[in-house]
């Protein structure tokens, strides 16, 4: 192993090891939560699309803001207060079911409040990288917390449904409140002395945050990146709305295998953040964000012919290969992000992506959770699914088209 790998970075590997206990903290809940929603408190499928629409509601709310807080405060302290807050608001759940008085409202409430810390830490985490490991090592530390988010999204459903089924739902959802304390201390142990931002007390909010808009919108390649994501978090949202539904109702999965069977997409990201640099490097960045994409997203679309029986089978097969393609686009579109992107506006351009990409999935959730109620949850599966393979086609019809591999250099910027 080559020494100046971020193998051998220790700040690096604590920032990794947080990112891991966040990112699996966040899955279980994203599984967890749903089951005691539909479970325990009978939720409908419109209900199910109100609690979607709440865990990111926020990325709209205020993620434009968020950005320009970002570069005015050091990240690390911003990560630190955001985990801290999102395990209290957790542990809350538990505590009020344990008193008998567990509500839908509460678990929308605290689905939107944990929201609002997660942007805050998303936003933060990716401005945070290059400062600390250095643009020429972007790539390989994109590629490491894609591996973590792959691994979390691997294990953090099947323990999630696990534990639902061992312990009961509202016990279950501690385990993602200890997820956030765990990452909180590894990023207490970083001692890399982050400088403190420049500050400018007379710029006001509206202008800095069009900068960042203008960055993201002026870009030609950026812009397809864009509405190419945003495209298929809206239809994955409208699927997220309903397929605990579709897997636990239509399906007659009980809640441990619900969580096995959504995990099955984490090996193939596992797989994908793995190879992530041997592939860019053979195919090129550009076309990495547009060709792997083509090959592996379609597949997406066996997910509506499973049935009770073997065809239940297709669902896994399906996120397994999807899952190594949207790791590999994750991880080249992010890269490119950050190494073109100044420092000083690292914070409001992932802002402004995050607020267009995430942004579309609680409209998702929203749309998903009305189509259950009306045209069934089946017909919103091939929906979805329909809609999130087609989405490739904006950076296939894109300049990326034309280029194998993407500058590396921060673009100017007046």
């Amino acid at each position: 192993m080559r020494r100046d790998s971020l193998f051998f970075h220790a700040d690096f590997r604590r920032l990794w090891a947080s990112d891991t206990a966040s990112q699996l903290g966040t899955f279980a809940g994203h599984t967890v939560i749903p089951l005691l929603a539909a479970t325990v408190l009978a939720a409908t499928p419109f209900q199910m699309g109100l609690l979607t629409a709440a865990e990111t509601i926020a990325f709209l709310i205020i993620g434009l803001p968020a950005g320009v807080w970002v570069d005015r405060m050091r990240r690390r302290t911003l990560m630190l207060r955001a985990d801290f807050v999102r395990a209290v608001l957790l542990l809350s759940i538990p505590v009020a079911w344990w008193a008998g008085v567990l509500s839908l409202t509460q678990l929308i409430v605290v689905a939107t409040l944990v929201g609002v810390a997660t942007v805050f830490f998303d936003v933060a985490y990716q401005s945070y990288l290059p400062s600390l490991v250095g643009r020429e090592h972007l790539l390989e530390g994109n590629a490491k917390l894609q591996a973590s988010q792959s691994v979390a999204y691997l294990t953090g459903p099947g323990i999630g449904g696990g534990l639902v089924q061992l312990a009961g739902a509202a016990n279950a959802v501690l385990m993602t409140g200890a997820g956030f304390l765990t990452s909180a201390l590894c990023l207490l142990r970083i001692r890399t002395v982050e400088e403190v931002p420049e500050r400018h007390e007379d710029a006001k909010l509206l202008p800095q945050i069009a900068e960042g808009l203008r960055f993201v919108f002026t870009d030609t390649t950026l812009r397809s990146i864009v509405a190419c994501t945003a495209t298929s978090n809206l239809f994955n949202g409208a699927f997220t709305a309903v397929q605990i539904l579709f897997l636990n109702r239509t399906l007659g999965l009980p809640p441990a295998a619900v969580g096995i069977v959504l995990a099955i997409g984490g090996v193939g990201g596992i797989v994908g953040a793995v190879v992530a640099g041997k592939v860019t490097a053979r195919l090129g960045q550009a076309r990495s964000i547009w060709l792997v994409p083509l090959v592996t997203w379609p597949l997406q679309l066996l997910i509506p012919l499973a049935e009770p029986g073997w065809k239940v089978a297709l669902i896994p097969l399906a996120l397994l290969f999807t899952g190594f393609g949207i790791i590999i686009y994750n991880v080249a579109q992010v890269s490119y992000r950050q190494a073109v992107c100044p420092d000083r506006l690292l914070g409001r351009m992932n802002a402004s992506v995050r607020f267009v990409v995430w942004g579309m999935l609680p409209l998702g959730g929203l749309l998903g959770g009305v189509l259950g109620e009306t045209i069934g949850i089946r017909a919103t599966v091939w929906f979805a699914m329909i809609g999130e393979a087609t989405a490739l086609l904006w950076v296939v019809f894109s300049p990326l088209r034309k280029l194998r591999d993407l500058p590396t250099e921060p673009i100017a910027v007046g």
